[in-house]
């Protein structure tokens, strides 16, 4: 049986593995980057676990508790043999990483997190704008419930919330 797509043997499939690690600003999880590097028929789920497991013990790439990220000798290899990967391929993962790319940008200019001390449950919360912080909380609670609760929603539309604050103060 023939096999469909461009992409045909290990080498290419760790090739846009690395592809996609190295567009994106974060870890990711195991889930997003399999959805990430289905941009062609002619990959397999169990060859592709073989080539994330080689690329781990070749350390082309990483795993921790937060996902999977390239390694600065996975980003030079990559750099070197990406464009063997066909431009269809690379035109379809470009447009499936954008929006993940942007959603990890997003998440990194907002802070939502929460201490305990004597004082009692804190929670921090900020947002930046790429240039620098465009405000800065920080907040008595009355226990973690409360601070999980506001660190949710702050993450969730911190940009509705700075705009709610700055019109507040503006009145």
């Amino acid at each position: 049986m023939d096999q469909l797509g461009f992409i045909h043997d290990k080498l290419d499939i760790k090739i846009l593995i690395l592809f996609v690690l190295r567009r994106l600003p974060a870890a990711v999880d195991p889930e997003t980057l399999l959805e990430l590097c289905q941009v062609d028929g002619g990959i397999g789920y169990f060859d592709y676990s073989d080539c994330i497991s080689e690329l781990l013990q070749s350390e082309h790439m990483t795993e921790d508790d937060e996902g999977f990220r390239i390694t600065e000798k996975g980003a030079r290899n990559a750099d070197a043999v990406e464009s063997r990967l066909p431009y269809s391929v690379r035109s379809r993962a470009l447009k499936r990483i954008a929006p993940v790319e942007e959603r990890m940008r997003r998440q990194a200019m907002i802070t939502a997190r929460h201490t305990l001390d004597e004082k009692g449950c804190m929670v921090e919360l900020a947002v930046a704008d790429g240039k620098g912080e465009m405000i800065h909380l920080q907040l008595l609670c009355s226990g973690e419930e409360q601070a999980r609760k506001m660190e949710k929603r702050f993450r969730k539309d911190a940009e509705a919330y700075y705009q709610k604050i700055v019109e507040l103060l503006s009145e």
